[in-house]
Order: structure tokens, then C-alpha cells, then sequence
């Protein structure tokens, strides 16, 4: 584990292999130990630089309203510290938003960006309700949201199968300081709109989606690449595409970083 100091806030990241980097940005309620699994085999060819976003894993938090744009900020801080000009970006969920804040911010630095469960467009109405509700909710009864928010990102055929990595991604999510869970949220309730990233920018693009994922309709989401040279996979299942497709996915990467 390495740190650097962004704005007086820890960032924590960790830095593995050679070749072409490839940054990897975790979910809300994750952190970079979401890639364990992935980063030896991503490291066999290219350099993995994994980051712990804003109030989450070992990175502390910001501020009260952490932006998509404040993490872009500080994975721009870190890759700086480690002089990466150029990279592969892969966002899951939340990280899929700070990849695609980070592409409007530091377009120069994109070399191919993987949106994983993931969406470029704003929340609506709707979700930004959602979003309220959910800071209520935390604050009333911290581990019951956290519980409920893990185990609803799954798949409902999967949540038997998968009840020993549920329980683990849920010890891991309930190390997010309640600061970081409200920040997070106040944050995604108010990002921008960026879908036209994904029509006018040069670079190679891959959407990967799971058709039942109970996060993102599947419809609405794959209807942002139509037109576009973006590349869809999709997978039968759930919001977890990491844990439920594991080995499908690395294929799938690999695939995707090889053409680039």
C-alpha cells in the first residue's frame, strides 16, 4: 500500500507490474481490494495502479460532498506522483462516474475506458430521491443500509451461491466511515451528465453490463452506446459483474487491453 497527500487527505493506491498502466477505480462501498483478483494476472503485461476513492478503503475523506470531480482530482494527484502520462481506465459502478469525470477533465490521459456496471448519464429524478433516502437511512441504522445495500447488488439467483463473497464484500463495506457513505452519495446525486463522451471521444470503449442487474436497467443503459463505436458485453447477471462473472470478465479485460 502507498499513500500520497492530496488537499491535507490520505489517498491510498497500490502500484504492481510494468508496461502500459492501467488504473483501476472501485465501486461505491468498495475499494481497491475489489481487484485482488484480477491485478496479478492485469500485472503479468501491463502496470495496475488500483486507488481507494475519496472516504472509502484507506483514503480518507475530503470533505462533506465528495464530487465525482474531487476524485478525478485525486487519481490525477496520484498518477502525476507516479508520472503516468497515458492509461486504460476501469470504473465499476461509482468508479465508472470518476473515470468519465477524469475523461472530461484530463482527456489527454485517456488511452481506453472500460465502464463496468456502470453509466454516463445523470441520476434522475428519481434516483436523486433514492439517493436522499439512502442518507437517511444510513445515518439511522448504519449497518442495516450497508447490509441491504451489498446483498441487493447481486443478482437474485446468485445471492445463495454467493453467500460467503456477499459476507465479504459486506466486512469490507462496513469499513466505509459514515462520512464517506454520505459524501459519496451527496456526490453521485449530483453529477453531470456526460453520455457525449462516450459519442465524440477518439479513444477505444467497452460497456459491460449484467441483464439483470437490479442497480441499472440493462435497456435503458445499453440505449447510450447506440451510434457510438462503444463496445457492449453483457452478462446474465447482477450489479457484481467482478464477483458473479469472475472468470468471464478476465477474459473479457485481457481481451480489451491486449487490442488497445
Amino acid at each position: 500500500m502507498k499513500q500520497i497527500l492530496f488537499k491535507n487527505t490520505n489517498i491510498s493506491y497500490s502500484d504492481t507490474g510494468k508496461g502500459t498502466a492501467i488504473v483501476l477505480l472501485h465501486g461505491f462501498l468498495e475499494s481497491k481490494g475489489m481487484w485482488d483478483f484480477y491485478i496479478p494476472e492485469f500485472a503479468k503485461k501491463n502496470r495496475v495502479i488500483a486507488i481507494d476513492l475519496l472516504g472509502h478503503g484507506e483514503t480518507e475523506c475530503l470533505s462533506y460532498v465528495q464530487t465525482m470531480e474531487d476524485n478525478a482530482d485525486a487519481v490525477h494527484a496520484v498518477l502525476s506522483e507516479l508520472r503516468i502520462r497515458r492509461a486504460i481506465f476501469v470504473g465499476h459502478s461509482m468508479g465508472g462516474y470518476v473515470a468519465l469525470a477524469f475523461a472530461e477533465l484530463y482527456p489527454d490521459t485517456i488511452k481506453g475506458l472500460v465502464l463496468l456496471n456502470s453509466t454516463a448519464r445523470a441520476d434522475s429524478e428519481e434516483r436523486k430521491t433514492n439517493r436522499d433516502r439512502a442518507i437517511k437511512a444510513v445515518k439511522q441504522s448504519f449497518m442495516n443500509f450497508v447490509s441491504l445495500s451489498i446483498a441487493n447488488l447481486f443478482s437474485e439467483s446468485n445471492r445463495e451461491r454467493l453467500s460467503l463473497e456477499i459476507e465479504t464484500v459486506k466486512k469490507e463495506a462496513l469499513k466505509t466511515p459514515l462520512q464517506g457513505i454520505v459524501a459519496s452519495l451527496e456526490g453521485m446525486k449530483i453529477r453531470q451528465d456526460r453520455e457525449v463522451l462516450l459519442h465524440l471521444t477518439p479513444y477505444p470503449k467497452l460497456l459491460i453490463l449484467g441483464e439483470k442487474d437490479p442497480v441499472l436497467n440493462y435497456e435503458e443503459t445499453k440505449e447510450q452506446i447506440e451510434n457510438t463505436t462503444v463496445k457492449l458485453v453483457t452478462f446474465p447477471d447482477g450489479h457484481m459483474s467482478h464477483i458473479e462473472n469472475q472468470d468471464q470478465l478476465l477474459i473479457v479485460l485481457l481481451a480489451f487491453f491486449k487490442s488497445i
